[in-house]
């Protein structure tokens, strides 16, 4: 895991098409300054991407400075859900701009107003407070120390406990990256939380067990009941797979929730805002959580999150003691009202549910063709993974995954480097505003980029 793609420039085959265009060797040999610049002054955590020196992203395509033009899988991880620059989000950011209010930490603005007020309205009954963030491990963060805030509140100070969920992510910052599951990522924390506790994610590839009873299971083997758990805080779907819960799971999930006063929390922080279908992903479930943590693709580019709850909850802290720095900034607000407008009024949730089967339908086919590699393909509208075992084995292959992603990026299809628990799942999010010629042809090119790496080309 963590293997970096070639900075050499490498002649590859020419490519023409009405969504791709490559036309020079990859990396262009005038950007490798650029990228010798950032390896010198960044940390070497920065690297991994496909060597690509944006030079401006328009709806669904990534340009370089040379000619070349790239179909975007990636939505700059998730969060260009109204396609990359939409003119009507930038007008708003530079009307914004020109008007003369660019901050105002958290003094009152009519462009915050208009943001929650916007927010409110497109969330389910009962959730109306919105508080503003600039990212989602902050809004996660916020939302575990609401949870354990209410805990104590309600059960005393034995009601800490908060519940993530094994392989689950919720930022990189100390409580979030503890509440999620993935181990190797928790090492430098050294003395961690022992009330923060991991459950298995019933994925039912990586956990077969996908009974309710795992997560009960997790809780009385740390000689814990229900009363010692403050808070729960879940993916709405994993971003290593997606890997959705079984619906029965998540409605005993909410009940239980329900039976001992625990907060419950879905992180929607890449799934929300149209991207599989539903405008949000725990709708797939037929539940209703306490705690929404959304971000991403709220402003389609820029730094904006938000924690969206139950009044009770959110009101917890007295006045000026929760908020943030850039909490609702003018032009981040004005992004995310334009940005939310246009998912609405051009239905792209809509556009992802009707694309979703289709996506699926050719990761499937690839399974089919390769399934001694291909071991577990999950797709909910415009999100979909392929995770790339060792062949014949059900252990992740991160090299070939890593081959198929430079293979795409080769031919003018850009996905960012490979995602999940080891590094094994092609990982495949294009903007809700993808057509469905433009998404066949991307799946033309993975289909032969699969077949090329496993082939050994």
């Amino acid at each position: 895991m963590g293997k970096e793609f070639s900075i050499t420039p490498q002649i590859v085959p020419h490519v023409e098409t009405k969504h791709r265009r490559i036309c020079t060797p990859l990396p262009h040999p005038d950007s490798i300054p650029t990228l010798e610049k950032l390896r010198h002054f960044e940390p070497q955590s920065m690297r991994g991407m496909p060597p690509i020196v944006w030079d401006k992203a328009l709806d669904i395509h990534i340009f370089d400075k040379y000619g070349n033009k790239w179909l975007d899988w990636s939505s700059g991880v998730l969060v260009t859900n109204a396609g990359h620059a939409a003119p009507e989000i930038c007008k708003a950011m530079i009307d914004q701009i020109n008007s003369g209010l660019i901050h105002n930490y958290v003094f009152p603005s009519e462009e915050r107003a208009e943001a929650v007020e916007l927010i409110a309205s497109i969330s389910p009954d009962g959730l109306k407070k919105i508080f503003l963030l600039s990212t989602g491990s902050e809004a996660t963060e916020c939302a575990i120390k609401l949870s354990r805030t209410h805990g104590i509140k309600v059960g005393g100070k034995e009601k800490i406990g908060i519940v993530g969920f094994v392989r689950g992510f919720h930022g990189r910052t100390l409580a979030s990256q503890q509440a999620g599951g993935m181990a190797g990522q928790k090492a430098w924390i050294v003395n961690e939380d022992p009330a923060i506790l991991n459950a298995p994610f019933p994925d039912g590839y990586w956990t077969e067990d996908t009974s309710f009873e795992s997560f009960l299971k997790t809780i009385s083997d740390k000689g814990l009941t229900g009363a010692h758990i403050a808070g729960v805080i879940i993916e709405s779907y994993q971003g290593v797979g997606p890997d959705f819960a079984p619906v029965e799971y998540i409605q005993k999930l909410r009940a239980w929730c329900d039976e001992h006063n625990v907060v419950l929390t879905f992180d929607e922080v890449q799934a929300g805002f149209g991207r599989t279908g539903k405008f949000w992903a725990f709708e797939h479930y037929g539940i209703t959580p306490d705690i929404i943590c959304c971000g991403k693709g709220i402003s389609s580019g820029m730094p904006l999150s938000a924690v969206i709850g139950r009044e009770a909850i959110m009101d917890q802290f007295p006045p000026g003691s929760m908020t943030s720095t850039h909490t609702g900034n003018p032009v981040c607000c004005a992004a995310a009202v334009a940005n939310i407008k246009k998912l609405l009024d051009e239905d792209l949730t809509g556009n992802a549910a009707r694309l979703g089967p289709i996506l699926l339908e050719r990761c499937k086919a690839i399974q089919k063709r390769h399934p001694q590699v291909v071991g577990h393909v999950t797709c909910a509208g415009l999100v979909a993974g392929m995770q790339i075992m060792v062949p014949g084995k059900k252990e992740p292959n991160h090299d070939l995954a890593h081959r198929i992603i430079e293979l795409c990026y080769q031919r003018g299809l850009l996905l960012f480097a490979p995602v999940g628990a080891w590094g094994q799942t092609v990982k495949i999010c294009p903007p809700l505003t993808t057509t469905e010629e433009a998404l066949l042809e991307a799946c033309d090119v993975l289909d032969g980029a699969v077949d090329d790496a496993v082939a050994g080309k």
